[in-house]
Parts: structure tokens; C-alpha cells; sequence
């Protein structure tokens, strides 16, 4: 009787003990919880960048940094050379050179990766691109999507937190198809099936957790395209755990899908525009822990009218209404995002 008192205190006490050191522990021991963060489209060049630039470059992210800062990890869609020359590609409407300041004012605002692969990074040339990810390589900012050639611009960017490696890549499925990247050109990587299938296949055996940025679909379309379903299940089930679209300026719908998840558009970000279709945007918060994985959709208001270039988070009612919407684009796709105490989640 007495042994097996003493045994029940032994084990007791020893259970006591490992909670006390658990709790002591470096958040390393005690979770393996990877933190990424994801926003839509970054472009502060353009009309209006001497407004912005008489602010500041760090006064677009004021209002988003502390929940940037939460994450271990954030991505954006960069969507414009940071250069102060280049070539100037005139066959096309809209073209941007961003201000270089720009990238150390992108670093402080807990901007980690982006992506250069869209339909602005190379209007201005070569020179330009070669010029930006210099200036993003002094910021200390990896990115994704774009390169010297076709090789280089599929090149992943790894980034290890908490023992945890985490694989980016970025493609492109927007025209000019002079910015695609070839053998002997520099460009984006373009969004072929038979190249993001097999360079997500390769991080996936170097990398822990593989996040694909697409940019695709329709500008100021909320509904995403057939070919944007086509590649981002195809991307998923080659390995991706997630898939984030950037260039419609508006949000498209959240689909899960064999484990992973798809936002299709995460709509605007800090964007240089006053016009009137991007009114609402998102912030992803990915937790990825193992088989446990969970997104948090942080609605923004971003039309620049009201908010002058500076995204702001939405709360209560307002953040209800867009998660609404969300819900509308997205029950189609067979995903429904939850709402808890004003939070809004999706499981995947």
C-alpha cells in the first residue's frame, strides 16, 4: 500500500516538474508554431508618390506594423521596380518606378519576403530589376519571382524560425509576356504548370512548409477564373500548404482544398491609387504547426479616399461585413470562414 503511495507521489511530483520546466521553457520548446503573414499589393510610385514621399515611407505600414510584427514571417506582392533607372517598357499603360527608400521603410514595417513576380516589375528593364533586388539584398528582404533568367527567377527563398524551415516561390500568369524571365533574359517567373510543379516538388524536399504566390485573374474581378482554380489545386497538390494571389486590387475568395489553403486575391495593400474599386483588402496570418494549421483573416480598409494611403484594420461590424462577403465568394468554393469573438478563421 505504502509503495504504491509513494509511487503515485513520484509520478505526481514528476509531472509537476516537467509542467514547471515546459512553462520556463524558450516559446521554442514549448511550441513549434510558425507564424506567416501575408498582404496584398505594394505600389507607391505613380500620381501620387511626392504626396507619399512628403509623409515618409514609413507612414503607409503606421498603421499595420504592430500586427505585421506579430508574425515571424510576412510576404507582399511588391508590385513596382525600387530603381532610379532603367529602360522604360512603353508598350503598356501603366508603368512604375518606385522610390529605393522604399525598401529599408518595408523591412521596418516587418515586411520579410516579397514577391516580384506581376506585370510591373519590369517596366523599366532589366536595369531596373537589378536595381531593386539590389536594394531589397541591403534591406535585408528576401524575394521570389524574378531573376537574371528563367533559373534564377524560380529560385525558392528559405527562411528558418523556430527550427522550421519555410519555402516561398512566386509566378506570374499576367501579361506582358516580354517580363517572363527565359534561359538568356531576366523577367518573372512565369506561371507554368510543368515549372512551379516541379520547383515546388524541390523546396518541399528542402523546406518544412511551401507558400506559392500567384499573380493572377482579373483587375477589379472578384470572382477568380477557371485557370486560377486550375493552377492553385495543381500547386497545392504538387505540395504547396498554401497559395496567395495578388493583382485583381480587389479580394477574391478562400478556398481549402487536400490540406492546403488558396486565397485567390488578397486585394490591395498600400497602393498608390485613388481610385474607386479597391475599398477592401486582407491580412493573412497562416499558424502552421505540424498537421495543425489555421488562418486568420484580418480585413483592411484600403481605399485610399478615406484611409490616404495608409491601410487601416478593420473592427466589429465594418470587419463582419467584409468577412460576409468573403463568405459569399467562398461557399462555392466549399469553404466557410468562422467568426469568434470578432476574429475570423478558417481551418486546413
Amino acid at each position: 500500500m505504502k509503495t504504491a503511495v509513494l509511487q503515485k507521489i513520484t509520478i505526481l511530483a514528476l509531472a509537476a516538474a516537467i509542467l514547471t520546466f515546459l512553462a520556463a521553457a524558450p516559446p521554442a520548446l514549448q511550441a513549434e508554431e510558425v507564424v506567416v503573414n501575408a498582404v496584398g499589393d505594394i505600389m507607391l510610385a505613380g500620381r501620387w508618390a511626392g504626396q507619399i514621399s512628403e509623409k515618409g515611407y514609413d507612414y503607409p505600414f503606421a498603421a499595420t506594423r504592430s500586427e505585421l510584427l506579430k508574425g515571424d514571417i510576412s510576404l507582399a506582392n511588391l508590385e513596382a521596380p525600387l530603381a532610379r533607372r532603367g529602360r522604360e517598357f512603353t508598350d503598356k499603360k501603366f508603368r512604375f518606378l518606385g522610390d529605393p527608400r522604399l525598401a529599408p521603410a518595408l523591412k521596418r514595417a516587418g515586411i520579410h519576403v516579397v514577391t516580384l513576380a506581376n506585370n510591373h516589375s519590369m517596366d523599366f528593364g532589366a536595369a531596373a530589376l537589378s536595381e531593386t533586388m539590389l536594394n531589397l539584398e541591403k534591406a535585408g528582404i528576401l524575394w521570389v519571382g524574378a531573376g537574371s533568367d528563367l533559373r534564377a527567377a524560380r529560385q525558392a527563398a528559405i527562411m528558418e524560425v523556430k527550427g522550421k524551415r519555410v519555402a516561398f516561390l512566386g509566378y506570374s500568369l499576367t501579361l506582358p509576356e516580354e517580363f517572363y524571365a527565359t534561359d538568356s533574359r531576366a523577367g518573372t517567373a512565369p506561371g507554368h504548370a510543368d515549372l512551379f510543379v516541379e520547383d515546388i516538388a524541390a523546396a518541399r524536399k528542402k523546406a518544412d512548409y511551401v507558400i506559392v504566390s500567384f499573380h493572377w485573374g482579373t483587375e477589379g474581378s472578384s470572382s477568380a477564373k477557371p485557370y486560377q482554380q486550375a493552377a492553385a489545386r495543381r500547386a497545392i497538390r504538387a505540395g504547396a500548404d498554401a497559395v496567395i494571389g495578388h493583382h485583381p486590387h480587389v479580394l477574391q475568395g478562400v478556398e481549402r482544398y487536400k490540406g492546403g489553403i488558396i486565397f485567390y486575391s488578397l486585394g490591395n495593400f498600400a497602393f498608390a491609387s485613388k481610385g474607386r474599386t479597391a475599398v477592401h483588402g486582407a491580412m493573412v496570418r497562416l499558424r502552421l504547426n505540424g498537421a495543425s494549421r489555421e488562418a486568420e483573416l484580418l480585413p483592411l480598409d484600403v481605399y485610399n479616399r478615406r484611409v490616404q494611403f495608409q491601410p487601416r484594420l478593420l473592427a466589429k461590424e465594418s470587419a463582419a461585413e467584409v468577412i460576409g462577403e468573403l463568405n459569399r465568394l467562398s461557399r462555392p468554393l466549399g469553404t466557410v470562414i468562422e467568426s469568434r469573438e470578432g476574429r475570423h478563421f478558417v481551418r486546413f
